[in-house]
């Protein structure tokens, strides 16, 4: 099998791949949320707390559709890895195929609904109308650019699937450089306000995109495709879409709890906004190490459920959880010592202590839960990784049902402090879900492609799961 740039993970030390697989996942989603980091730094510090609330005003709403769209591009990649871990060199090409074909289509309906209905989307979100209108300006923009931000999901996860890490990240570098020298431009020199920030994102995620492709068409033979392979095929499209859709909607119905959250959380005004949008995205960057962990254990769940190698899973998730829990305890330790400092990028502490201090007890109450929030994105992917994407889209129900609850009930009882809650009560919820279903998935799996090992040749009352791919 054609193997340039590309890398096997079901032969070799598990700690050590996924160590290596795992390393440029982080630095990429490290310059990643750098990006994201400077939209909201230089909002915060040049146009003011208003501005940054109206730009965190959209996190939700973003997350509904974004995420809608990311989910369908791991989701699409999933075949990929799988008919890779199987070394079937035509079913790859045909999975490529048919996740671009369905991509690009999906991508344009998603941004022309969403362009339409994002202000009274966050109208019905309870969205202040003091910063209404900048609020939909900043994320009407995002919304089209849905293209963009899949074309270069949707290459990184084709070429993460074949084993290929450092290629996405070499990209996304380069994006993160030029979405910061927008950023600047565009709101310091050209006085674009919030609209500034949200073309630098688009134009940054198309540079990116538009650079993985060119990588994966000159150095991938493995996609190098016939004739053969551009034929469409209604049933594999059926299979893709079994994989894609049920992980778009866990991302979407995960949103909706969110969506609740700030909703609850756009009730207690302007200062509690541009708190917990500072502090969220200190709290997004620590969670990096975990996207990074989450999005290895996909790939390497998928190529070792295609080799059938159920045991290199297991190990490999036993490595990666001890990896994540050393690293949720420094977390926490460095949120507790430098919460403050690292609020200072975004609030000025002087003009608005109150913001500052609702952003530290945001951010040190979700630290002290990152170790269930480890669990949520590891069990979740490697469950996904194996292809059961429907089992795993309830966890998401769980965690939709906890944000529900706290925004609800928790929030108009205890203010601010109950909205620190919700993360974590969502968390925890998924994890009493996402254990025991990891579980039983491995069991059933064993049962269905080793049945004659000790562990499956004696009965056993298990609950039937439906396998999407």
């Amino acid at each position: 099998m054609s193997r340039t740039l590309t890398r096997d993970l079901t032969e070799g030390r598990p700690l050590r791949l996924i160590i290596s697989f795992a390393l440029p996942l982080l630095f990429g989603v490290l310059f990643q949320q750098l990006y994201s980091f400077v939209d909201t730094a230089v909002v915060g510090r040049f146009l003011g707390p208003e501005r940054l609330a109206a730009v965190g005003a959209t996190g939700s709403v973003n997350f509904l559709v974004i995420g809608l769209c990311l989910g369908l591009c791991s989701g699409f990649s999933i075949p990929i890895a799988q008919a890779f871990g199987a070394k079937d060199e035509s079913e790859v090409r045909r999975c490529v195929w048919h996740a671009v074909l369905l991509s690009a289509v999906l991508s344009l309906i998603f941004a022309v609904a969403s362009t339409l209905l994002c202000k009274p989307l966050l109208r019905l979100m309870n969205t202040p109308e003091e910063i209404l209108d900048h609020s939909a300006r900043y994320i009407g923009i995002i919304f089209a650019a849905i293209p963009c931000c899949v074309l270069y999901n949707m290459a990184g996860g084709i070429l993460r699937s074949l084993g290929d890490s450092r290629t996405p990240v070499v990209f996304l570098v380069l994006a993160s450089l030029v979405n910061i020298i927008l950023d600047l431009f565009l709101i310091i020199v050209c006085g674009m306000d919030v609209a500034g920030a949200a073309i630098a994102t688009a134009i940054s995620q198309l540079v990116s995109g538009v650079g993985c492709v060119v990588v994966m068409v000159r150095r991938f033979p493995i996609l190098h495709l016939s004739k053969e392979d551009r034929v469409f095929d209604p049933a594999l499209a059926r299979r893709m879409l079994g994989t894609g859709l049920p992980m778009g909607l866990q991302f979407s119905i995960t949103a909706i709890g969110s969506v609740m959250v700030q909703w609850s959380v756009n009730g207690l005004g302007v200062s509690a906004v541009a708190a917990i949008s500072g502090a969220g995205k200190l709290s997004m960057f620590f969670a990096c190490v975990f996207d990074a962990l989450s999005s290895t254990m996909a790939t390497y769940a998928g190529q070792n459920m295609g080799a059938r190698k159920l045991d290199r899973i297991h190990q490999g998730l036993r490595c990666t959880s001890v990896l994540g829990i050393v690293y949720c305890v420094l977390a926490f330790a460095v949120v507790r010592l430098f919460a403050g400092p690292m609020l200072s990028l975004f609030i000025d502490a002087e003009a608005a202590p109150d913001v500052t201090a609702m952003g530290i007890r945001y951010l040190t109450i979700n630290a002290a839960f990152y170790i269930p929030l480890l669990f949520v994105n590891i069990l979740r992917l490697s469950i996904q990784g194996m292809g059961f994407t429907r089992v795993a889209m309830l966890a998401g129900l769980f965690e939709m049902v906890a944000r529900t609850a706290v925004a609800l009930f928790v929030v108009p009882a205890a203010g601010f402090t109950g909205a620190c809650f919700a993360n974590p009560a969502a968390w925890v919820m998924a994890d009493v879900f996402l254990f025991p279903c990891y579980y039983q998935v491995m069991r059933s799996l064993r049962q269905r492609l080793m049945p004659d090992t000790p562990e499956t040749a004696a009965p056993k009352k298990i609950i039937r799961l439906r396998r999407a791919a």
